[in-house]
């Protein structure tokens, strides 16, 4: 009979027999059951008290549970309800146990919900497919199941993890506990998120039972890397490595080890091996913030060697939003928890996570808590840069072919004029590189680094790879240096293996600058960068926070010093801002060109071999019009060609009518039946695409697009228009702080004194300026001392002078300036060296003149009072710098009577 013919439910149950035998059950009519026919059997239309439930599935021989079959497009939920009575209604001679019969599926033939009745407060999940008779008799055998085993959870030892470490994994698991199935953490970068998962991780294994987790990785250095950190993580308690306990496995082509349990890959991978489509190694080394994910219509279907439920857990790492559209039927496909991890989280990720945001640990927060430092903006504008330049006709000029960068030079027969936001993509402009990276230079010493020698290990963000290519050159012709200075690190770096010039830029005195397009730009550990310089503009705000983030993360001082030896401390980097990256507008939304993981011959190629989804065509239209722009008349000629008259744009044009709805519903009307709609929008498809079916266009297209020229403009000079800091950012942090004073001087003691308020106590105390410091730290403020003084500094640099302490003193100064009590900002030990002079002075005039012990005694005191803001008799015994001298016995010997007097006299002359 056809299929179409089939009643709705006829039709649905074809399509859950055959899901039920990928499975690995065997299906049988109540008339031929044989549960000795294998492991796992299906009886249709077994009868219980209820009357007949569609399929009775047997385990062992035991009946364990049921599967109600509903027409496609019914709402299942509502069904639940009558596949329990099925389920209650079991026939009693076959219920050997309680709670035997607790396995309910309701499927269609497009959509199928479980329910475990053993859970506790069980309900309904969407899964994918069956389970395998393997899995429920597991979980039969289990005295517990696992969703009652996450509600009985030790708590988190806190050894070795940070507080926000902490916190992330306590509400994760208080997440799964109520069985919520996606849950989501924001975590600054270089918080330790991978670090959280590998804790996450083991506890899952170690105290739910979970068989094994997925943590998927943005791309495959960083698969690499996460597989290190699992291996190397020693869990709190055991003294063994992670890697002595369970096994962690890299995913290849080869599918998944039987014995793993913890499997890291990329999403594109996994893909891959559920799809069994080969994956080019290159699409898997490509950040995803880079491409978008498969087109929507290659639907994955189900593998039996890779189940449902392969994995428990999948845990995604800072992957691009696409993950969660495109790519996420790859996700759906297990029947597992999704925790996802992010540093900045964008509405496609809220809203596949169900808004279940259980943990926040934002940069903010990092750099107030010492985890990252934080960042300055320093903008460098060219005349180029800003505006473009025109070369004038009869000029020769370089062109390169980026396929085989052979040269030749054009004579320019019109005047050649080029906007700002055609450099590097269709002409190359050397000497606004080089103006750019001479600034650089120029300031290096003298405002961004002052004091300093060596070139701090800088990173350059570059637009593509020949771009880099262009500014490695340049970065060695400004310096002066050879070819250990700066390096390339892309994944076409020739004969060198990019890993290793990663390792060699973090450890090593050289390379002192890499220029990168994105294998840096997301997710790799390089500690002792100090400087990032963009020469490309980014329109993600999500991959933008990624790439700052190669930047925030801290470094003891005896490690920097190993690789940068003139630096003194990592307190902050430097952004050198050279093309308004972040002024820029950014934004999520969804590009033309869909799917980037594709190579463009391979795309064409598809479709003239068939392929007829939707983002096929808007992909391959979006590639065409962008070449359209790129190409020279001789191309263009010969393309017209070919095509008998049709040039680049009209090919796209066509492309795009045929998956036009507007465009569709003109040809046949938008009341025309599906099937006429169909057949119209499939016969447009075929007839944009016929011109592709000729093999001598297809490889002409292909050679022009590999051969794209680039014209080199060597004959415009550029010139600085402007260099500084970005003074926003500073007056935003200024303004926070006086917020902050306006909102709580009535609350912290120490404001109330330095307020001068009448209830105020007489004298300031470490502990109320420390109770200051760290509601200074606290949301919504998220305010370090250090921050405000160099906000202050780029604000008005004439009033403010020296360099912050570091001490609890920088905040009383930071709040007498911000109140208009001095007239300048400068570090306390500055301010009281000249008092203590004054004070000594008078001390002379009145006849009190001090012993060289007593004046080396005062001094020490002055300086504990610069750092600390008070003295208390106690310190004169617990501080080092009196203890050497003798403590308070000496001090009393020295001073006699008048040491209470000495002590508040200096309080009041030099901190008060």
């Amino acid at each position: 009979m056809n299929e179409g013919a089939f009643h709705p439910e006829d039709k649905a149950r074809s399509h859950i027999d055959r899901r039920l035998l990928l499975c690995g059950w065997v299906v049988q009519t109540r008339a031929e059951m044989n549960l000795g026919a294998g492991l796992g059997v299906a009886v249709r239309e077994f009868q219980t008290a209820s009357g007949p439930v569609d399929y009775a599935l047997f385990v062992g021989r035991i009946l364990c549970g049921v599967v109600e079959a509903k027409p496609e497009g019914s709402t299942l939920s509502g069904f639940a309800e009558q596949a329990a009575r099925y389920m209650a209604g079991a026939p009693s001679h076959l219920v050997r146990s309680d709670g035997q019969v607790r396995f309910e599926y309701v499927a269609s033939s497009s959509e199928t919900i479980f329910r475990d009745h053993a859970d506790p407060d069980s309900t309904s999940r969407i899964v994918f497919s069956f389970h395998r008779p393997e899995t429920l008799e597991r979980w039969i055998k289990d005295t517990t199941t696992l969703r009652a085993r996450l509600q009985s959870m030790p708590r988190v030892d806190p050894t070795g993890l940070r507080a926000c470490q902490v916190d992330a994994v306590a509400a994760l698991e208080q997440s799964l506990a109520v069985n919520k199935p996606r849950a989501l953490v924001q975590m600054a970068t270089g918080a330790g998120k991978t670090f959280t998962a590998c804790t996450l991780s083991y506890r899952l294994l170690a105290h739910s039972g979970f068989r094994r987790i997925l943590f998927l990785a943005d791309r495959a250095n960083l698969v690499r890397q996460t597989r290190d950190e699992f291996l190397a993580y020693r869990p709190p308690g055991t003294g063994r490595s992670f890697s002595e306990i369970y096994n962690v496995q890299k995913l290849g082509a080869a599918g998944l080890d039987k014995d793993s349990q913890v499997v890291v890959a990329t999403i594109q991978r996994v893909y891959s091996v559920l799809t069994g489509k080969e994956l080019a190694e290159e699409d898997e080394e490509i950040s995803s913030f880079e491409q978008s994910g498969p087109s929507t219509e290659r639907l994955i279907s189900y593998n039996p060697s890779i189940p449902i439920e392969s994995f428990d857990l999948v845990i995604t790492d800072e992957c691009h939003r696409s993950i969660y559209g495109t790519w996420r039927q790859v996700l759906e496909y297990f029947d597992a928890f999704t925790v996802g991890l992010t540093a900045t989280p964008s509405l496609h990720t809220l809203g596949f996570f169900n808004k279940n945001l259980v943990a926040q640990y934002p940069y903010e927060r990092s750099v107030v808590d010492g985890v990252n430092v934080g960042f300055e903006i320093f903008r460098i504008r060219t005349e180029i840069g800003e505006r473009g330049s025109t070369v004038k006709a009869g000029y020769d000029l370089p062109v390169r072919d980026k396929r085989t960068r052979a040269e030749r030079y054009e004579t320019l027969s019109e005047d050649f004029a080029y906007t700002p936001d055609q450099i590097d993509h269709t002409v190359l402009v050397p000497n606004q590189i080089r103006t750019v990276l001479e600034s650089f230079r120029d300031t290096l010493f003298t405002e961004l680094f002052p004091g300093r020698r060596e070139v701090p290990k800088t990173l350059i963000f570059a637009k593509d790879d020949h771009h880099a290519e262009e500014i490695v050159g340049l970065v060695r012709e400004v310096f002066g240096k050879g070819n250990d200075f700066a390096k390339k690190i892309t994944y076409k770096t020739d004969g060198a293996d990019p890993e290793q010039l990663i390792r060699a830029f973090r450890n090593d005195y050289n390379p002192r600058i890499a220029v990168t397009v994105d294998m840096i730009a997301t997710g790799t550990d390089i500690k002792p960068i100090e400087a990032l310089i963009f020469l490309r503009d980014v329109r993600s705000e999500l991959y933008f926070e990624q790439m700052k983030g190669r930047g925030a993360r801290t470094i003891s001082p005896e490690k920097l010093r190993e690789v940068t030896p003139d630096a003194d401390a990592k307190t902050r980097f430097v952004l050198v801002d050279a093309v308004g990256v972040s002024e820029s507008l950014k934004t999520v939304s969804q590009p033309l060109e869909r799917d980037r993981v594709i190579g463009f011959d391979r795309l064409i190629d598809e479709i003239a071999a068939g392929r007829r989804d939707d983002d096929a065509f808007a992909t391959l239209a979006a590639r065409l019009a962008a070449l359209d722009r790129r190409i020279g008349d001789k191309d263009r000629a010969a393309i017209a060609k070919a095509t008998g008259g049709v040039d680049l744009a009209g090919l796209a044009a066509r492309l795009l009518d045929a998956v036009d709805p507007d465009a569709l519903a003109a040809r046949v009307g938008q009341d025309a039946p599906e099937l006429e709609q169909r057949e119209a929008r499939e016969a447009a498809k075929d007839k944009a695409v016929e011109i592709f079916d000729d093999p001598t266009l297809r490889k002409l297209l292909k050679d022009v697009k590999a051969a794209a020229d680039i014209r080199i403009d060597t004959i415009s000079t550029d010139a600085v228009v402007s260099s500084g800091w970005d003074e926003k950012r500073a007056t935003d942090t200024v303004e926070r702080f006086r917020r902050f004073l306006d909102e709580r001087h009535d609350e912290l003691a120490a404001l109330q004194i330095l307020y001068r308020l009448p209830y105020a106590r007489k004298r300031l105390t470490y502990e109320a300026v420390d109770d200051l410091r760290e509601a200074l730290k606290r949301p919504p403020w998220l305010l370090e001392p250090v921050d405000i003084w160099r906000a202050y500094k780029r604000i008005a640099a004439d009033k403010v002078r020296g360099n912050p302490a570091g001490t609890l003193a920088d905040i009383v100064m930071l709040v007498r300036y911000a109140l208009g009590q001095n007239d300048s900002l400068e570090p306390l030990p500055s301010v009281t060296a000249g008092r203590f002079n004054l004070w000594l002075g008078r001390e002379e005039k009145a006849g009190r003149v001090y012993s060289e012990e007593q004046r080396a005694w005062l001094a020490a005191i002055r300086d504990h009072l610069a750092v600390n803001i008070e003295i208390r008799p106690e310190d004169m015994t617990d501080a080092p710098e009196f203890a050497a001298r003798g403590g308070i016995v000496r001090a009393r010997g020295l001073f006699g009577a008048r040491l209470p007097d000495v002590l508040d006299e200096l309080t009041e002359v030099l901190v008060a």
